[in-house]
């Protein structure tokens, strides 16, 4: 059973700072917190493990005690986390942090633990293995946009929100609606009305260009900082099989440390994965309802933001109270 819809004036309402990594989110999120009253919720799905902390771009000790921090450090790296554990955990870090009369700030760019929380999760048929065999079959041999335009003909508003050549999203929309006969846009829109959280969202949009350079510049900082040191101590005690090691840069310096490649191959080959995911992620925020788009060069030209931000928080009703 789906969760009964929640007002909109029952919700607690949030600032969200997404957006790729590297793009400055840290760095205006606790800006916004120091000017807003806030404290800070991550939405990253590798800060949430003990231990993963240089390779994660955690919060540091000095950040930390500037401003409070959650959804830190809550599951052993030897554990599954989910985007369902997610959402439960962060509505009530929301919920105690709006009953101290301050502000929760979202900051993190883990999309799919983002809408999880913004627009919560729907149940839908476990997969079938059969149908997304058929499906891939016929992307095979005609194309994924062919599935793309029937989805468009069974839900319109499914097909605006998944690219044309998304095989695996468009496979899943297609499934659901050939197992219920219900759109998977239907079940989006009775998710959101169960979310107990309303934000507005500042999404972080640097140029490519810009994100790769940010990138590299930030695999080079982490390398510097102890990263490999990390790794080989997390290996020794957890073993290097364990959920939370396959991590983008964890899993290249395994790899490394396994005999598999030499150090410099796995740190390149972290800054060309990390860039991938970086795009995709940009991809995925530009699909979600956001307030402002703020292109941005650096991390301080991010924080450089944070007095224009704060004063249309305040215009929108977000201040702390």
């Amino acid at each position: 059973m789906n969760a009964a819809p929640v007002a909109a004036h029952d919700r607690d309402d949030i600032l969200a700072v997404v957006g790729p990594t590297a793009s400055g989110k840290t760095a205006l999120g606790l800006a916004l917190a120091q000017r807003l009253g806030g404290e800070i919720v991550s939405c990253d799905s590798v800060q949430v493990y003990r231990g993963l902390d240089i390779g994660s771009g955690k919060a540091t000790a000095e950040e930390r005690a500037l401003v409070p921090h959650h959804l830190l450090d809550v599951a052993s790296p030897d554990e599954p986390f989910h985007a369902a554990r997610y959402a439960a955990l962060a509505a009530r870090a929301v919920r105690e942090i709006r009953g101290r009369g301050r502000l929760p700030i979202l900051v993190g760019g883990t999309g799919l633990y983002y809408r999880a929380l913004v627009q919560g999760l729907f149940e839908a048929p476990p997969p079938d293995p059969a149908t997304r065999a058929r499906h891939r079959d016929e992307a095979d041999a005609r194309g994924v946009e062919t599935l793309h335009a029937r989805l468009q003909a069974v839900d319109p508003r499914a097909a605006a929100r998944i690219m044309p050549r998304d095989l695996v999203r468009i496979s899943r929309a297609l499934e659901i609606h050939e197992l219920t006969g219900r759109p998977i846009s239907a079940l989006w829109e009775e998710a959101a009305q169960s979310s107990q959280v309303r934000a507005w969202t500042v999404f972080l949009s640097p140029p490519l260009p810009v994100l790769r350079a940010l990138i590299d510049r930030r695999v080079d900082g982490m390398m510097s900082s102890g990263f490999l040191d990390e790794v080989v101590r997390l290996r020794h005690e957890h073993g290097p099989d364990v959920p939370a090691l396959g991590a983008l840069g964890y899993k290249q310096l395994g790899a490394h440390l396994d005999g598999l490649q030499s150090l410099e191959q796995a740190v390149a080959e972290t800054k060309t994965a990390t860039a991938a995911y970086a795009r995709r992620q940009r991809t995925w925020f530009r699909k979600e309802a956001v307030a402002r788009v703020v292109e941005v060069a650096t991390g301080a030209d991010a924080e450089a933001h944070a007095g224009t931000l704060a004063e249309e928080a305040r215009q929108e009703g977000l201040l702390a109270r």
